[in-house]
């Protein structure tokens, strides 16, 4: 019962760590993203990156 209850508590928290180490990197995607819908040519690109981009656009706002 004791080796079981540290079995759970081990997954617990390596489960909460890379939930966070996950959702700490990713922001720096989306600011990636972002520099790239600055440089986008509106003529040159295609419909799914400006979508994307109008997407990122609304929700920064």
């Amino acid at each position: 019962m004791n080796k079981l209850l540290s079995v759970v508590f081990a997954a617990t928290i390596s489960t909460l760590s890379f939930s966070a180490l996950a959702a700490s990197h990713g922001g720096a995607m989306d600011e990636k993203k972002m520099e790239e819908c600055k440089k986008m040519d509106e003529k040159k690109a295609d419909e799914k990156m400006k979508m994307e981009c109008k997407k990122m656009m609304e929700k920064k706002k």
